[in-house]
């Protein structure tokens, strides 16, 4: 017998995640005087709930439903999900460059890959407004590889001595570093704290130096009447007639079934919650799920490749402060046909802080013991390392979807089917080499190189600029759905090889100027 659904009051719009991208979205619209819920599926969080440690940062990742990863280049959801308000943004780095212009034309430029439905023309006023509402440090003039936009609003973060003497390095080789443009304050700003450089980042900001969501956009949402309902795990889109969203059906912390009404639904769980969602929303009107007329929701899922370097210096490093994602950064192999048997972009991020746990990890193999102790002794004083980040291309086969049978509730739980590109491999191992020659350049020694876990998820519910290509129009609206609104990396068509928090943002702003600019014309039936 199926349990009875309580009916919550009704609002203007509903958001599926309090993180990076439906916290913009909900602190515009409540601005605006419309009513806005959140539903989050993890606990409430505040700056004073976070503690500066590695095993504390593991809370922060997922901790809902598991996420099963298959395929010859398995992903992992629990390292990159999010888990409570401020979502994966809560613990990530603040590494906040910009897409190149080219990344939004890849295949028209070179005919791989897809074109995004907007240029970054287009985009560059939204990147500009956020970087002001949220605060920003680097040094514009220094990136000589940055596409035009305005200049950062604050100063950039100090170097360290693990950055100067990884930078010996790019010097000697005749590469240029630049300062990492951070969402990290290096001086007061907006009332929020300058940071400590303890290199804590990864298990958030208790002092709000660095820009995660509670203390930004979620803050002002609240402020301006938004709710957030913690603990609130989406079931499905409701649709009771073709073309139009009535309600958000989720569980609430007790398991009890929920339905929320609301003029306009936007999902911004993530890139793998939402095609989860929108495939468990499957109906006799829609019977492969919402948003799925040509097959392609859950297709293109994207990541980026990583590889490590690391050594130890004669002098001392001090590895163990700046930030958890880097101090410095070079650009100069980004363009997409720089890489010998390669295709796609790539930067390296120099310097991020290391603790006593980061060393051992990278440890060689063999050692343990008393060796693996004096190992990590010299690493926390001599250690250095840097990680360059690899683009990769779009594929259908890349893909979210969902196990053949259902759990409690009716759900079905979701499988993530990735394998790393040929391309993508090719530009990681150019990475190992040219970094292990750069850190000799530099003078370091025992040098070594290893592939990381795969860094961000993207793709899922790409945007494009038909039906026939894509999940949703260029602001996210699903395509021959009026009220339903995606938001988030998943919406990316491609993904450069820059981290992609600062460009959601972005595409959440220019959404929610959208959905206000255009209010009128959403009359429901």
């Amino acid at each position: 017998m199926a349990s009875a659904v309580t009916q919550m009051e009704p609002v203007d719009v509903a958001i599926v995640g309090a993180g990076a991208a439906g916290s913009v979205l909900a602190a515009k619209l409540a601005a605006a005087g419309k009513s806005v819920v959140l539903l989050e599926a993890g606990p409430k969080r505040a700056p004073s709930d976070l503690i500066s440690s590695q095993l504390w940062a593991r809370r922060l990742r997922w901790g809902g439903p598991p996420v099963r990863s298959e395929g010859s280049g398995p992903v992992s959801f629990g390292l990159n999900g999010g888990w409570g308000d401020g979502g994966a943004a809560l613990h990530h780095y603040a590494t906040w460059p910009r897409l190149k212009v080219a990344d939004f034309k890849v295949h028209t430029l070179y005919g791989r890959g897809l074109d995004w439905p907007l240029e970054y023309d287009t985009l560059r006023p939204f990147y500009d407004e956020i970087q002001q509402e949220v605060g920003i440090a680097g040094d514009a003039a220094a990136e000589i590889w940055r596409p035009p936009g305005a200049p950062y609003p604050m100063p950039a973060l100090r170097r360290t001595a693990q950055a100067d003497a990884i930078a010996r390095g790019f010097k000697a080789l005749d590469k240029h570093v630049a300062p990492t443009p951070l969402a990290i304050n290096s001086v007061v700003y907006n009332g929020r704290a300058a940071c400590l450089y303890d290199g804590w980042c990864d298990s958030g900001c208790p002092i709000g130096a660095l820009a995660n969501p509670v203390v930004t956009y979620l803050s002002r949402a609240l402020e301006k009447g938004a709710r957030v309902i913690n603990n609130a795990l989406t079931q499905r889109v409701v649709v009771s007639r073709a073309g139009q969203v009535d309600a958000i059906e989720y569980r609430d912390g007790r398991g009890e079934l929920r339905m929320q009404r609301a003029r306009h639904v936007i999902l911004a769980a993530s890139a793998i919650g939402n095609p989860t969602i929108l495939l468990n929303s499957s109906s006799s009107l829609y019977p492969h799920g919402i948003g799925n007329r040509h097959s392609l929701l859950g297709r293109y899922l994207m990541t980026h490749g990583q590889v490590l370097i690391s050594g130890f210096f004669a002098a001392e490093t001090e590895p163990h402060l700046g930030v958890s994602g880097a101090i410095l950064m070079s650009h100069d192999d980004y363009e997409k046909t720089t890489s010998p048997g390669a295709f796609g972009s790539r930067q390296w991020l120099l310097a991020p802080a290391l603790k006593p746990g980061d060393f051992a990890r990278f440890a060689p193999g063999a050692l343990h013991g008393s060796a693996l102790e004096e190992f990590v002794r010299r690493g926390v004083r001599h250690g250095a390392a840097m990680v360059c980040m690899a683009e990769e291309m779009p594929s259908l086969e890349n893909r979210v979807e969902l196990e053949s049978t259902s759990q409690a509730g009716g759900m079905r739980r979701t499988r993530l089917v990735h394998a790393l590109s040929a391309d993508s491999s090719a530009l990681l191992r150019v990475a190992g080499v040219q970094g292990e020659s750069l850190f000799k350049a530099a003078g370091a020694k025992e040098i070594t190189s290893m592939l990381l876990p795969s860094a961000h998820l993207m793709g899922g519910t790409v945007m494009g600029s038909s039906p026939s290509d894509s999940v949703t129009d260029s602001y996210g609206r699903v395509h021959e759905f009026s009220n339903l609104w995606v938001a988030g990396a998943g919406l990316f068509p491609t993904t450069g090889a820059v981290n992609p928090t600062f460009t959601l943002q972005a595409l959440a702003l220019r959404t929610a100027r959208h959905l206000l600019g255009t209010w009128s014309s959403f009359l429901l039936q």
